[in-house]
């Protein structure tokens, strides 16, 4: 199984992303970039890669420890930027932008412990993915009008492991297939 653990914004506040990204599609060269759509859209925290499926109630009993150890927080979608020279196009966030920070390290040690190989630990660099493209495009309209974007805040309370099912049927712009498998409450709570 190919996982990961993430933050899934509520679907008041993706609705919000999406009124903005509708107006970004609308800007000169957006058809060269492949849009990711609402049912994907999510704060990675930590990538698994592929995983057996013995190692998962190991991973899974080890992130249930580290959502139990974070409090609940608030965030809300603020601003965008890009990545690799316009190849990804992302929203940032703000508030709890340290708590979120925390609770990926969290994450990115509760796969460690489990025996998982991550390679190279990164910084982590809190982003929600909207594009992205194969090649090389100049990103300043669409990180200039996502600059202005302010969505409403909420609060994280929980932490959920998601498998990513890729597509298979070669079909242009198919998007991978996205399915929680664990969800863990923040600070133990409900």
């Amino acid at each position: 199984m190919r996982l990961f653990a993430a933050v899934l914004p509520p679907q008041d506040v993706t609705s919000e992303l999406a009124a903005e990204v509708a107006a970004l599609k609308k800007l000169p060269g957006a058809d060269r970039l492949r849009w990711t759509g609402r049912p994907g859209w999510h704060f990675t925290l930590a990538f698994y890669g592929e995983v057996d499926e013995e190692a998962v109630p190991e991973l899974s009993a080890r992130l249930e420890r580290a959502a139990r150890r974070t409090a609940p927080f608030a965030l809300a979608l603020r601003g965008g930027g890009q990545f690799g020279h316009g190849r990804a196009l992302w929203a940032g966030v703000a508030g709890g932008v340290a708590e979120l920070r925390l609770l990926a390290d969290r994450a990115e040690a509760a796969g460690r412990k489990a025996g998982l190989d991550l390679g190279e630990h990164r910084r982590y660099k809190a982003h929600l993915t909207v594009a992205r493209s194969r090649e090389a495009l100049d990103p300043r309209p669409y990180v200039d009008s996502l600059h202005a974007f302010a969505g409403r805040e909420w609060t994280v309370r929980e932490l959920t492991l998601v498998r990513s099912d890729l597509p298979r049927s070669g079909v242009p712009g198919e998007q991978p297939h996205y399915v929680p498998v664990g969800r863990w409450a923040l600070g133990g709570a409900g």
